[in-house]
């Protein structure tokens, strides 16, 4: 693409320099690449469960790795399905070679970086609100009247990452009140849920009031009288303070998330959890204010969280297949009702909290041979349901099928009944 740009004269419109307009777009051929990678992955998983001949698997998977999938009737729709379309929100944006900029402290102290300008042998200088010159290959943002000035830096020389991790194995679960519980019944981040809850509450309020003015400059314009609607839309209805908001908001629940993480790394070399990555579609219809507050973005910040941590510390994060590990008893392997953070087992005549009771049956789960990660999830009840006919009927927990049995001599002594 570069070269045919190059070629047919469509670089001259750029106005830029030409070091500046090819490493743009190397970065944006890098994020379609990037783009078609995360759909490969959720492409494989419908491989694994459409079929269990390995033959067929092997083949699906070589024609994905080649990327000969279109060949293929099932492949091609579900690259159609999962590959979306990638949308870059942000504008304004150029990329930087490592060599074409440099740093200098200025008169008082203050930090300035140079870059390629328009005109050749002419820098652009750049205040920076920081003492830590930036490396690399630099990404440089227009935002809002500024310059934002992104980077990479060497995680391993991060402060947190020289943190040893625990020695132990702990099984996560993710809450709301709090960012996780793990199978010691310890709560982590459990200033979670009053951040979600009062950032609900609040753009609850103002999208009501915005929603008012927007009908009144409506009305207005309607009327005719657009110098009122303009004055309306131009000083009450503008984004650059409700971004900065949200900004420092998605900043407070990463700290708390984060912190939550390394809390429970703190004493586990080994961490089992859920696929956060995975999409569920509950059956209970939830109300507005119930699904506004369980903000789906935080799910993803808590799965990239227990990966960066986990690798920067040097545990293992490992992940379970986690169909009803709120609603079966962890001790007899029951489903029992559910309310609110309380789990009924009648069998055990117990009532457990529910996020604990759920952390150690996810931890319980990683050494399961019958439930793997993708199992789906009617399989994994009926698995549970054999489980507890057998246990009450007091025969043996072995199961009747030969693939069931052969992963069984396989894991001796690891299922969830034996243990």
């Amino acid at each position: 693409m570069r070269d045919r740009w190059l070629a047919d004269g469509t670089h001259v419109r750029f106005g830029v320099l030409a070091n500046a307009w090819k490493e743009t777009v190397r970065d944006a051929m890098a994020d379609i690449a990037a783009n078609l990678a995360a759909a490969k992955v959720e492409v494989r998983r419908a491989i694994t469960r459409r079929t269990n001949d390995p033959a067929e698997r092997k083949r699906m998977f070589n024609a994905l790795a080649v990327d000969r999938w279109a060949e293929d009737p099932f492949l091609a729709r579900q690259m159609r399905k999962h590959w979306k379309r990638g949308r870059n929100r942000t504008h304004d944006q150029i990329v930087v070679r490592a060599d074409q900029h440099n740093t200098a402290t200025g008169g008082r102290g203050r930090l300035w970086l140079a870059v390629p300008g328009l005109q050749r042998r002419q820098m652009v200088r750049i205040p920076l609100s920081t003492t830590v010159a930036p490396a690399g290959t630099l990404r440089l943002i227009l935002h809002g009247g500024r310059v934002e000035v992104h980077y990479q830096i060497d995680a391993s020389q991060m402060r947190s990452s020289q943190r040893p991790c625990g020695g132990r194995t702990v099984g996560v679960d993710k809450g709301y009140t709090e960012a996780l519980t793990d199978s010691d019944g310890a709560r982590h981040g459990c200033g979670l849920g009053e951040l979600l809850s009062s950032e609900s509450d609040r753009l609850k309020e103002r999208n009501r009031r915005r929603a008012k003015l927007r009908s009144i400059a409506n009305s207005a314009a309607g009327r005719g009288d657009h110098a009122k609607a303009h004055r309306i839309t131009a000083n009450n209805l503008g984004t650059v303070k409700r971004e900065r908001q949200a900004a420092r908001h998605r900043a407070r629940v990463r700290t708390e998330i984060f912190t939550a993480v390394h809390r429970v790394v703190d004493k586990a070399a080994t961490v089992v959890a859920e696929d956060l990555t995975k999409t569920f579609a509950g059956r209970t219809t939830l109300g507005k204010n119930v699904n506004r507050r369980l903000a789906a973005w935080t799910k993803g910040v808590t799965a990239e969280a227990l990966t960066n941590v986990s690798e920067r510390r040097g545990s293992a994060l490992v992940h379970v297949n986690a169909a009803y590990t709120s609603q079966a008893c962890h001790r007899c392997g029951r489903l029992g009702p559910r309310n609110g953070d309380r789990l009924h087992c009648t069998p055990c005549g117990v009532v457990w909290q529910a996020d604990v009771n759920a952390a150690i049956n996810i931890l319980q789960r990683a050494g399961d041979p019958d439930i793997a990660l993708h199992t789906p999830h009617h399989v994994v009840r009926q698995i549970l349901q054999d489980r507890t006919d057998r246990h009450r009927t007091r025969l043996p927990v072995q199961d009747s099928s030969p693939a069931t049995a052969e992963r069984r001599a396989n894991y001796p002594n690891r299922s969830a009944m034996s243990k």
